[in-house]
């Protein structure tokens, strides 16, 4: 494996396993998995990643003497996939979960003092969990509190696996159930915007419907948030780095794919600058666009349909205080510009002072905005919203953009993404935004690079190693109410996450 240059050795020439190659073309969480599943059932492995590092849109940079991840990112335990490839890669102990789901709300426009609210969960079997956290949750009235009761029982009762959902979108289907504009924002975007990367109105009833069918309604302890401890570089650029190099894998970063090709012999041609590999299978795992661009004549039946899946943007606000001003890991907003503020301070190797970031989904109107616009907008906000920063010290304050952070789930956006399979024999699709069932997170990637490894081990004649499956049992037991950890108890493990990007 290299350390983030290209070797002088030829990628052809890499010692393998077995009489069977596959090259990965991309290395974020999809291709890393593809990777590793791969190399687990004794394939000879080649990585290729165009940029200096590993991690795809969950990364680190240094600014400052600072390790800054790109943006935040949280995980569920129900996402199980993704807590796989924690443990694939040792990295569980350094993202772990909430001992029980517990999501602390503040609401600017209330008067002091009855500004605080949480969503948490109880011991208590589905949905009495989350009963009593409804029954007080202070945003919203009585009546809107009953009417969410309500709604959470139609959601509940849908059916994932009906397409027609897919054409809808939630926001009309939480009208029509007697959802109020208050009850929106104050609850089902408080939830969906972080995890969708799109508000009601714009996103598909069938994502959203397996979102909250899956992280709340399905077992006590689906939601309970987990987040990385270490900078995101440390998990899906270093740890991955090591668990590849282990299995076998040769990694190669700053190389980028210029064509792949069908070989009259059944192989396959991966183009790099100055040499062609020769492999029988290949992973595509790149986004949706740059897949359109590489892909063969005739590999997928409307490869037009990649460019008709749409993008949507995060912006991270990040800001240094020379002091303490925010006393919990994390917390939500409702009221104000600011949707969700985190502590990232011991994470960034921060000693004096304390450093924060806000992750703004669904910033289509803000994405490229000045930073002096954002930081006129957003300090005031953090003012209104935490008290101890009136009288703190701004000692930084930049941005980051992702704009093309996650697919937008759109309604329609179901019959877009296609499955890991191609028509092409030997290439395989893998990526967040392809037909995993999920939105646009991590949870997704992973669960698409396992797919496009257990279609390619099925035609490459290997079995599948029966530890990269193990997340499906898991979820098994999530969604038939049968987790190995009794409510309320400390997991031993970790879970995983709701964004990816993201998330």
């Amino acid at each position: 494996m290299t350390d983030g240059t290209r070797s002088d050795e030829p990628l052809a020439d890499t010692p393998g396993h077995s009489g069977s190659d596959a090259v990965v073309i991309g290395g974020g969480l999809a291709g890393i998995t593809a990777a590793l599943a791969l190399a687990d059932a004794g394939i000879r492995v080649t990585l290729l990643e165009g940029r200096t590092r590993l991690g795809g849109l969950a990364f680190s940079f240094q600014r400052d003497g600072l390790t800054v991840d790109n943006g935040q990112h949280v995980y569920l335990r129900c996402c199980t996939a993704y807590r796989w490839f924690l443990d694939r890669i040792e990295g569980a102990g350094l993202a772990p979960l909430q001992e029980r789901l517990d999501v602390p709300v503040l609401d600017v426009d209330r008067p002091e003092g009855r500004r605080l609210g949480r969503l948490r969960r109880d011991a208590l079997p589905v949905p009495l969990h989350l009963g009593r956290s409804l029954a007080t949750y202070p945003h919203l009235s009585l009546a809107e509190r009953a009417k969410v009761g309500r709604a959470a029982l139609a959601l509940k009762g849908l059916d994932l696996a009906d397409p027609t959902l897919d054409t809808q979108d939630f926001g009309s289907w939480l009208t029509a159930h007697g959802q109020s504009a208050r009850a929106v924002e104050a609850l089902w975007d408080l939830v969906g915007v972080a995890t969708l990367n799109a508000v009601a109105g714009d996103a598909s009833l069938g994502l959203a419907a397996m979102v909250f069918k899956t992280g709340l309604l399905s077992d006590p302890g689906a939601a309970d948030i987990g987040w990385a401890h270490v900078p995101l570089g440390e998990l899906h650029d270093r740890l991955a780095r090591k668990a590849l190099a282990s299995a076998g894998v040769r990694t190669e970063v700053r190389t980028r794919v210029t064509s792949i090709s069908l070989d009259e012999n059944g192989t396959w041609s991966v183009q790099v600058p100055g040499e062609t590999l020769r492999t029988d299978a290949v992973v595509l795992a790149v986004p949706q666009r740059e897949a359109h661009d590489l892909l063969p004549r005739g590999a997928l039946d409307a490869p037009e349909r990649l460019l008709r899946i749409g993008t949507a943007p995060i912006l991270n606000v990040h800001v240094v205080y020379d002091r303490k001003v925010l006393g919990t890991p994390f917390l939500a907003a409702l009221g104000t510009p600011v949707q969700w503020v985190f502590d990232r301070t011991e994470a960034s190797g921060l000693r004096r002072g304390q450093y924060l970031a806000l992750s703004q989904s669904a910033a289509h109107d803000e994405i490229d905005e000045p930073v002096a616009v954002l930081r006129e907008r957003y300090l005031p906000e953090l003012e209104r919203l935490l008290p101890r920063t009136r009288g703190a010290e701004v000692r930084d304050f930049f941005v980051t953009r992702e704009r093309t952070a996650t697919f937008a789930p759109t309604p329609g956006v179901g019959r877009l993404r296609p499955g890991a399979r191609t028509k092409a024999p030997g290439l395989y699709l893998a990526g967040a935004w392809t037909a995993t069932g999920w939105p646009a997170t991590m949870e997704s990637a992973v669960r698409s690079g396992v797919n496009a490894a257990d279609a390619a081990l099925g035609v490459l004649g290997r079995p599948r190693p029966h530890r990269l499956f193990e997340f499906e049992e898991a979820a098994h037991r999530i969604v038939e109410g049968d987790h190995p950890h009794a409510p309320g108890r400390t997991p031993e493990g970790t879970g995983v996450s709701p964004r990816g990007g993201a998330r």
